[in-house]
């Protein structure tokens, strides 16, 4: 594709990636919603926010998701009621200005290079892979009660790293991927507690990261920008 429409081609002739809002409406639109949801939800406060939840806890008693038994028995209520939509809206949860801006900035960051580069329908794929272990697994473990697009952003930087290895077509230094694996590793120990972060999500981290590593060693590479 020639270099000579800047509007229409999100790389620099120096090579630097420049995307508009065109260049992956996807992204774009994911992030409107998850700020929508924060001022919505009043930072994940209201009764909103328990509608986005992967299980309302309002509907069980609290003692339910006090073991592995009673979390799985009311992801099973909840998904024979219907609710299916619930393995996804977590995503859309955010507890603090930080949270989102974070994670809307990795996004639009990464997730647009693949939109760009590897096609809507693979980030799409992507997205809802990393949702469904990410959210999955961090409900089995410690109940309903976390949100946020941290653990799409770890499944976007496994497949990022990667499909990169097998061919090179993103842009992000790689103390990046480091960065994301020792903060990963750091969220399993007391340290961001004991610092005042509070608690993290640290099994969506790591079920979208493994999601995010499945997707690339199982998509062909078929990015329709590069041959």
């Amino acid at each position: 594709m020639s270099l000579d429409n800047q509007t229409s081609f999100p790389i620099t002739p120096e090579g630097r990636w420049q995307p508009s809002p065109a260049h992956a409406p996807f992204v774009v639109a994911t992030i409107v919603v998850a700020v929508v949801m924060v001022w919505l939800t009043g930072m994940g406060q209201n009764a909103l926010a328990a509608n986005l939840m992967l299980v309302d806890p309002r509907q069980f008693p609290w003692e339910a998701f006090s073991t592995l038994a009673g979390r799985i028995d009311a992801l099973s209520a909840t998904l024979a009621g219907g609710q299916i939509w619930r393995l996804i809206t977590p995503d859309f949860l955010h507890f603090s200005w930080t949270h989102i801006i974070f994670n809307s900035v990795m996004l639009w960051f990464l997730g647009s290079q693949i939109e760009w580069m590897d096609g809507r329908a693979r980030l799409v794929t992507l997205f809802v892979v990393a949702s469904l272990a990410s959210n999955s697994l961090q409900y089995l473990v410690s109940g309903p009660l976390f949100g946020g697009l941290s653990g799409v952003v770890y499944g976007i930087l496994g497949y990022c790293w990667l499909s990169q290895r097998r061919r090179r077509r993103f842009q992000f230094p790689p103390a990046l991927i480091t960065f994301a694996l020792v903060w990963m590793v750091i969220g399993f120990t007391p340290l961001p507690e004991m610092l005042g972060l509070g608690r993290m999500a640290n099994e969506a981290h790591l079920g979208g990261f493994v999601a995010g590593l499945a997707v690339a060693l199982l998509s062909p590479l078929r990015g329709k920008r590069w041959g």
